[in-house]
């Protein structure tokens, strides 16, 4: 865990899962219980470490939802530091509306869906399964890297927060999905493109702006917007931006990495012109020397 924090990198530790060859996934309910307190003593102190309930906790047939609750309430009454928590689906989603659950976390590849999820459990969603880049035969591994970087961006300008995973094939046998290693797919470059664009924007973090632009955008107003059009292709868009101040738009296109002043000196109700294909986003700022 220390080596992972130095390197940045967030821990979502899943403490079941139903891919069991050694009994751990039908051990008696005392000895569940047991193991959690343990982990969590172990664990916690990490302050990079979150608590995932299970991967594909529906899958676990000799545990109920019952089961389910106290495992969360468990590790909410052991853990000192009340590290983020929350629980993994494959097919039907765990109520995370529940007051021990922190963040919604979600198998799903309909990533129009993250606003619904936002609206539905009032708290932060992370997509930590889209699907993965990839080439295997299984539908979940082999999407393309333009369809990985799309889904990235329509749960991100929802509010939302997408996992990235890579399942291509290799002589070796080697899944960068179950093993690490080397990444050979060409998302990653596109998403830390996007990643740079969001740290870029305030730093208290975007949110889900409406009335803006008629796509999703997230930013915070009254300063700041990005909004994406996904597979839309507009050559031309309508903003209603505020009325004080003036506004820079830039034009991105999410697959070249290639950014472009579309529009300068806006405010209030105005259209701009764009290149019309499809994949690009719009970024809005106002100018820093503007009322």
């Amino acid at each position: 865990m220390g080596q992972l924090r130095d390197l940045g990198i967030e821990a979502d530790l899943i403490l079941f899962h139903p891919y069991d060859r050694w009994g751990h996934a039908d051990m008696a309910p005392e000895v569940d219980d047991r193991f959690l307190r343990y982990a969590v003593a172990r664990l916690a102190a990490f302050r990079n470490v979150w608590w995932s309930m299970a991967n594909e906790y529906d899958l676990m047939k000799s545990k109920s939802m019952a089961d389910w609750d106290r495992f969360f309430k468990i590790v909410q009454q052991a853990d000192p530091y009340q590290r983020l928590r929350g629980v993994h689906n494959c097919r039907g989603f765990y109520d995370h509306a529940k007051p021990w659950v922190t963040h919604a976390s979600v198998q799903h590849s309909e990533l129009d869906r993250v606003g619904e999820w936002r609206r539905q459990y009032g708290k932060p969603v992370v997509v930590d399964e889209c699907c993965y880049e990839g080439n295997i035969e299984h539908g979940w591994g082999n999407i393309s890297a333009r369809e990985m970087v799309h889904r990235f961006w329509l749960g991100t300008v929802q509010g939302g927060y997408v996992g990235h995973g890579e399942t291509y094939l290799h002589p070796e046998d080697v899944l960068w999905w179950s093993r690490g290693g080397l990444l050979h797919g060409q998302s990653p470059a596109r998403i830390a493109f996007l990643r740079s664009l969001v740290e870029a924007g305030p730093a208290q973090g975007l949110e889900p702006q409406a009335g803006v632009v008629r796509f999703p955008c997230v930013g915070k107003a009254p300063d700041y917007y990005l909004a994406y059009f996904g597979i839309r292709q507009p050559a031309k868009v309508g903003l209603d931006l505020p009325a004080e101040g003036r506004f820079r738009v830039e034009s991105i296109d999410t697959w070249e990495m290639k950014m472009e002043v579309a529009s300068e000196g806006l405010s209030g109700r105005c259209e701009i012109a764009l290149v019309g294909k499809p994949f690009m986003a719009i970024r809005i700022t106002k100018s820093a020397d503007s009322a």
